[in-house]
């Protein structure tokens, strides 16, 4: 399923004109820069989406399976962006710069932060769920296509018009919750439009809700936490068939 979207995703971006685009000879130079002050938990991500293969292609290496299929940049302390024509990804939106340099037409920022601290990754807690509503697709952890990006996440099928309620027991919670869900696999986006819904309940009270349409991508929700132990639920929503609906989601100090 991965490879199936990464490879739609890539031939896509083959309509994109090409005709101002560095070339290797911009692209390995650009990357030497990045290489030079690179670090291990660091994360490198392309601006715009489209130019993402190339990066890939001399960067590759740099880019371990998790942080490609991240929920989002958060985790992050520190993030190069490699970016042409004066883009900007979404991962470094409202950051200030430490470095900046443009090397034949590439412009190389890093990007620090302070880390989120994560308590609870909901996907590692996937063994210990209860699951209701009978769904098509029972949940599962993939790394699945969403929004023409790899996304790390748990994926279900919920029955039409029967909800599904995934139960996470007993976890540990800190001061906010913070997830994304989307539909997954281009294909069953194309063939079915219809958007679907996750609610998310913490002690049986909802606290935040997200629709994810067709051509929404990845979409953040967020409710505030009190720290400590309870029930979370998340409910998974669609009104015809075969609606892969994937979340991902954390519990962060």
């Amino acid at each position: 399923m991965l490879l199936i979207g990464v490879s739609v995703w890539e031939i896509a971006a083959t309509r994109c004109d090409a005709t101002s685009v560095p070339d290797d000879a911009a692209w390995d130079d650009a990357s030497a820069v990045v290489r030079r002050d690179f670090h291990p938990g660091d994360l490198i991500v392309f601006a715009p989406d489209w130019v993402d293969p190339v990066g890939r292609l001399h960067l590759g290496d740099l880019v371990s399976l998790e942080a490609a299929a991240r929920m989002d940049a958060a985790r992050y302390p520190r993030i190069w962006e490699l970016s042409i024509r004066d883009a900007r990804s979404p991962d470094t939106a409202g950051l200030a710069a430490v470095f900046d340099n443009t090397v034949r037409g590439i412009r190389i920022r890093r990007f620090d932060q302070e880390a989120a601290v994560v308590v609870t990754d909901f996907a590692d807690k996937l063994a210990t769920t209860k699951v209701e509503g009978a769904p098509v697709h029972v949940p599962s952890l993939e790394i699945a296509e969403v929004g023409f990006a790899p996304r790390r996440c748990i994926e279900v099928v919920p029955t039409p018009n029967k909800p599904a309620r995934i139960t996470f027991p007993e976890v540990q919670l800190g001061r906010e919750l913070v997830g994304y869900v989307g539909l997954a696999d281009i294909f069953t986006r194309r063939e079915i439009r219809s958007p679907a819904t996750l609610a998310v309940e913490i002690a049986g009270r909802e606290v935040a809700r997200a629709v994810a349409g067709v051509d929404d991508g990845w979409v953040r929700f967020s409710a505030p936490t009190t720290p400590g132990v309870a029930d979370v639920t998340f409910v998974a929503a669609a009104i015809e068939p075969a609606r892969l609906v994937c979340f991902a989601a954390e519990a962060r100090r």
